[in-house]
């Protein structure tokens, strides 16, 4: 079985710079936290990126090739986990590396499903595999990395309880929420739900549930959908999502919601900075 995981890591980390939140941080730590990729941002006693203790966590829940998809301006990962295109060692991991390319007429990238195609793209054997994708800035559980590694269906993602991500209710309020159907498999994600409506979209449990953007998938299936993924016309980008959704409703192929109970630490802003360094401090 493939033991593949890809790791979204080419966004432009927009909300973490334009944030005010520098309170509890250093200079330096302002500095690159307006300059770098937040995967790059560094915590722990050895000041390692974060993405460090996310590669730890894949390493311990089964992974062995990872895929790290960089801007055409990521050459500082490079620095951290290998100068070479393909095939680094990083502990027991083999490290490669996509590049999502910009197309001319855009400053920022072209969004999370074109970031994915242009990997598959560049790696066309796992057009053909299956693997796991996740964001760079979340630390997943090596629980859950592990529920999609050893996931029979061929494509799935973990169904997080909202109130078990312990964030403040202002930002979950902002999380998308999932609707999945009597077999687990996803329906619909539904964008900031109406307050008013919002009782209508918990599951048969009664809770809330979101997505992290934690997913597997199988090359085969999510491949066209990626490639003819159609433009957000508020975003104007091309989203995972929408490649999804599309795949479930216009071919035979489904995603099985994993259901989850957990906090999952991220970084979206300056203020999760400091959060995030108690975390590792506590637990790594």
């Amino acid at each position: 079985m493939p033991k593949n995981l890809v790791i979204l890591a080419a966004g432009a980390s927009s909300r973490m710079k334009k944030s005010l939140g520098t309170k509890n941080l250093s200079e330096e730590e302002v500095i690159n936290a307006n300059t770098r990729s937040k995967a790059l941002l560094g915590f722990g006693k050895n000041n390692r990126p974060i993405l460090d203790f996310l590669l730890l966590n894949a390493e311990k829940a089964g992974y062995k090739n990872v895929l790290i998809i960089i801007s055409e301006k990521g050459a500082l990962f490079k620095t951290y986990y290998g100068g070479k295109q393909k095939n680094n060692s990083f502990n027991e991991l083999s490290i490669s590396y996509a590049t999502q390319y910009l197309p001319k007429d855009r400053v920022k990238p072209f969004g999370t499903a074109d970031a994915l195609f242009q990997a598959l793209t560049q790696f066309p054997e796992l057009q053909h595999e299956a693997f796991t994708v996740c964001n760079s800035d979340n630390l997943y559980s090596v629980e859950a990395l592990q529920a999609l590694l050893t996931c029979k269906d061929a494509n799935a993602f973990i169904n997080y309880d909202r109130d078990g991500l312990l964030f403040p209710m202002e930002k979950i309020e902002r999380f998308a929420l999932t609707l999945v159907d009597e077999k687990s498999h996803l329906e619909a994600i539904i964008e900031k739900p109406c307050k008013d409506k919002v009782n209508h979209y918990k599951d048969a449990e009664g809770k809330f549930r979101v997505s992290m953007n934690v997913f597997k998938f199988t090359g085969t299936e999510i491949y066209s959908f990626l490639k003819n993924c159609p433009i957000d016309p508020i975003r104007n980008e091309k989203e995972l999502p929408t490649a999804i959704l599309n795949m479930i409703h216009d071919s035979s192929s489904y995603m099985k919601g994993i259901p989850f109970t957990e906090h999952v630490p991220d970084l979206t802003s300056k203020e999760d900075i400091a959060i995030m360094k108690d975390y590792i401090a506590k637990y790594y």
